[in-house]
């Protein structure tokens, strides 16, 4: 994680009451993140969708009901 994204954390896991080990990313989170992001830019052509649909997913895996890599493949079979 660079430095201004561990900045950023920090300040999230403040206002959120979270500790800041709960809001780590693996190589692989941050993959699977990027690559969800990728999708909704691309497919949708519409840069502000990637954001809105990380929000989403993060909702989502927060919510315990699935996982991040599971959520990944099922945009990737989103029809366009």
């Amino acid at each position: 994680m660079d430095a201004w994204l561990q900045e950023a954390r920090d300040a999230v896991a403040a206002v959120s009451g979270l500790p800041p080990a709960e809001l780590e990313l693996d190589e692989d989170q941050v993959r699977t993140v990027l690559e969800i992001a990728s999708i909704a830019a691309h497919e949708s052509g519409e840069r502000t969708n990637a954001p809105l649909l990380c929000y989403l997913a993060g909702i989502a895996v927060r919510g315990g009901s699935v996982d991040l890599e599971t959520l990944a493949q099922a945009v990737e079979r989103a029809p366009e």
